[in-house]
């Protein structure tokens, strides 16, 4: 994922929270004109401001160029294009949440809601086709519609998120070969380091089960993918590597990963606090034993995140 993106997702993500904590204790079904009017020049406040943002502070770092595509499928063993869709998919479910806090019907919301997360997604693919570093990007785009159609088919047609995408992190190690890419400290590196980072399909268990069921509601299984020894986008380019020879040793992987997760926003929480936190690191996969499955060797977690 290109790493400006995460602030993106990360930006709409509080919005959603903030929306979660004032409908609470909101029952009135009745729409809210003036909720919706807020939230419309809100969000149009919030992308301007940040689209402008990211011009200013990201792009004119780099030469412009005339409006040109860029196929970069095959970078980092496809670990960007997971994280696009987990961001396209985020950022349709804060929309979604946004707009539905205003009472407006279902499907107005999700419709609304994952058109203007989508029409968003693409001003900055767009954006990126006007320069040399990058390009439009097919791919970027085809996992984009892949996390909004992950989004919207579910909200309609179960009406709750049964499978949901979430992101965890630790450590992997290589970014002191090449910290200008994959981050100089550990901050810098949850948003740069894919070697680093685990994608999850978490699925809720009990939604799937007879009503009747006392499966818990909260226990979910997942679904991960990772990938490692990755110090450049379709090859490790080991003359960059600082001059530490260790590095030759690295061989690129990817890791598949069954595990169990938790959807702490199933618990019926009495306090208010309690709800609004749990819905803020809804994205976070909860750490739990997990068997990795790896194109260079198979191994068992007793504690992974």
């Amino acid at each position: 994922m290109k790493k400006k993106s995460i602030f993106v997702f990360l930006l709409s993500f509080f919005l959603m929270i903030d929306c979660q904590s004032n409908s609470i204790a909101n029952s009135d079904t009745t729409l809210n004109k003036k909720k919706l009017a807020w939230i419309g020049s809100s969000e149009f406040l919030i992308a301007g401001s940040s689209l402008i943002a990211l011009d200013r502070i990201w792009y004119s770092k780099y030469p412009k160029t005339s409006f040109h595509t860029f196929n970069d499928s095959k970078d980092w063993l496809q670990m960007d294009k997971v994280g696009h869709g987990v961001t396209s998919y985020y950022i349709s479910y804060v929309n979604y949440e946004v707009f539905n806090w205003t009472n407006l019907s279902k499907n107005k919301a999700i419709l609304i809601g994952s058109a203007t997360g989508l029409a968003y997604l693409t001003t900055i693919e767009i954006m990126d086709g006007f320069y040399n570093e990058w390009g439009f990007s097919y791919s970027d785009m085809g996992a984009n519609l892949l996390g909004v159609g992950l989004f919207t088919t579910q909200q309609y047609f179960w009406d709750e998120q049964r499978l949901k995408l979430k992101f965890s992190f630790q450590k992997s190690g290589l970014a002191q070969y090449r910290p200008e890419l994959l981050g100089d400290g550990i901050y810098e590196q949850i948003l740069k380091d894919y070697n680093g980072q685990t994608y999850w399909l978490s699925a809720n268990i009990h939604s799937f089960l007879n009503k009747k069921t006392r499966f818990p509601k909260w226990i979910n299984l997942a679904l991960g993918y990772g990938a490692d020894g990755m110090i450049g986008g379709t090859a490790n380019d080991y003359t960059l590597c600082n001059g530490d020879p260790s590095c030759l040793n690295l061989k690129r992987s990817r890791q598949f990963y069954i595990s169990l997760d938790a959807d702490l926003t199933k618990i019926e929480w009495k306090n208010k606090f309690m709800k609004v936190l749990t819905t803020s690191i809804g994205f976070i996969k909860i750490p739990f034993p997990a068997l990795e499955i790896n194109t260079n060797q198979s191994k068992f977690h007793w504690f992974y995140f």
